[in-house]
């Protein structure tokens, strides 16, 4: 998948998809007239830019997710982390937390997943 981030007509259309998959083309065809507004054209114009960057598939008239939610997101924000802080995951996190305090709770669930992809044992 190439990097790609979604504005939010496209990210609400990705949500559609993913909450639904697999479902055939008309299903999706339906639920954008309903939930987006839009005609069965727009439908398919942003359903191929999603196939073409290998996120969604189009096989015999059902639509299926290539990349799962967390997925996409997931490395939507190693890219950001990338970019906007040089990849320091701290750099991000003392900019995240500098204008909010954390609960107990927070600060537990960081520690966990720190401790868990670290391959120590909480």
């Amino acid at each position: 998948m190439e990097p790609y981030s979604l504005g939010e007509v496209e990210g609400r259309f990705a949500e559609l998809v993913w909450s639904h998959a697999p479902l055939p083309t008309k299903m999706l065809i339906t639920l954008c007239q309903q939930r987006l507004g839009w005609k069965r054209t727009t439908t398919y114009t942003v359903l191929k830019k999603f196939i073409i960057r290998g996120i969604f598939e189009n096989k015999d008239g059902v639509v299926t997710a290539l990349v799962s939610r967390q997925e996409f997101y997931a490395r939507q924000s190693e890219r950001y982390v990338e970019r906007s802080f040089g990849g320091s995951l701290p750099g991000f996190l003392a900019a995240f937390t500098s204008g909010k305090k954390l609960s107990q709770k927070e600060i537990e669930e960081i520690e966990r997943i720190i401790h868990g992809s670290a391959g120590e044992k909480p």
